[in-house]
């Protein structure tokens, strides 16, 4: 048994039949082709799924597709406009915040929604927004530069 779900990604409309058990990212990755939110560890620990649903962050490991139906979802791929990067993509890469890159996608999207709810976030805030997105190749210091660039281009 399927069923139908319309939902928008990144502006576009997405609508499918898809088994009530499949999960969002499997619905992104493999329904939608878009490849910007990783499968990472499945238990949502290391938030390299992460996407945005209605403008707040959501790791899409543990959604399913149908519950998806009808919102509006931000994937990596819908950050960049006309070829510019978002200031927060253009600050990951001017402070050297990514390194292989796995984890790059959930981390932008957890820092959107980090500057959303604190513009001006101290170190504390920022350690603690990131707190559900892991790292495993730049120790965090280089991707805390980066959201405080971000934060700081923002203002300006």
């Amino acid at each position: 048994m399927t069923h139908k779900i319309s939902l928008t990604i990144n502006g576009q409309p997405y609508s499918a039949e898809v088994e009530p058990r499949l999960l969002l990212i499997h619905y992104l990755r493999d329904v939608a082709g878009l490849t910007g939110p990783h499968i990472g560890c499945e238990t949502s620990i290391c938030g390299a799924c992460t996407v945005m649903l209605n403008g707040r962050t959501v790791k899409a490991c543990t959604m399913l597709a149908v519950q998806a139906d009808g919102h509006s979802l931000t994937t990596i791929e819908g950050l960049a406009v006309n070829g510019k990067l978002d200031p927060v993509q253009e600050a990951f890469w001017n402070e050297h915040g990514l390194q292989c890159g796995f984890c790059t996608p959930g981390m932008i999207l957890a820092v959107k929604q980090l500057l959303a709810d604190h513009p001006h976030p101290t170190d504390g805030e920022i350690r603690h927004g990131l707190d559900g997105n892991l790292c495993r190749c730049t120790g965090y210091q280089h991707i805390v530069n980066a959201v405080k660039a971000a934060a700081a281009k923002a203002g300006a």
